[in-house]
């Protein structure tokens, strides 16, 4: 369990699921039918859904790549953090969101696995959260032509060593959409 005193609650961070992040990711609509899903199925468990959503000089704040995709809408009363580094942590205020709800279980989605979802998983996992990490439900862009593996073998990669990763006191995991408890 987690290592946070007190926080044994359940949160859905929605990372970067934003329209110029994933316009050209892999397997764009599926992925994004699947976070869909789950904030479906967090909202019926009374479990939060925080939105993430990334900014910098090339995804300016407020602009119309900057939105959630069409197919999501942030609920009235679920959180916006909105972050200018990979960490969602990093110079935002996701911990104090995520305390103020005794979130200590993660279950992340979104985009781009190689960067925003890596990093953050990371962060929140050395914060002391559990992480549980949904396999079929972060993408990321062809980055292959600046060396990078396909996405399909990023996404892959990234699942592989995430079920690996261990620390005192904390669970990593990685499970499919389906296989995602949501309980708060």
């Amino acid at each position: 369990m987690t290592t946070l005193e007190g926080r044994r609650g359940t949160a859905l961070p929605v990372v970067d699921v934003q329209v110029d992040v994933v316009a050209g990711a892999h397997d764009r609509d599926a992925v994004v039918g699947r976070v869909a899903r789950l904030v479906e199925r967090a909202r019926a468990a009374d479990v939060p859904v925080v939105w993430v959503q990334h900014s910098d000089a090339g995804l300016v704040s407020g602009s119309p790549g900057w939105q959630l995709v069409p197919e999501l809408a942030r609920g009235d009363h679920e959180a916006l953090v909105p972050k200018e580094h990979g960490d969602s942590f990093e110079g935002t205020d996701l911990e104090e969101v995520l305390a103020s709800v005794g979130a200590g279980h993660l279950v992340v989605a979104g985009a781009q696995t190689d960067a925003c979802i890596r990093s953050t998983v990371h962060g929140a996992f050395t914060r002391g959260y559990d992480v549980t990490l949904v396999g079929d439900a972060h993408t990321t862009e062809d980055l292959s032509a600046h060396g990078a593996p396909p996405p399909a073998a990023v996404v892959a990669h990234t699942n592989l060593y995430w079920q690996r990763q261990t620390a005192p006191g904390r669970t990593a995991r990685v499970v499919t959409a389906e296989e995602v408890r949501l309980d708060g």
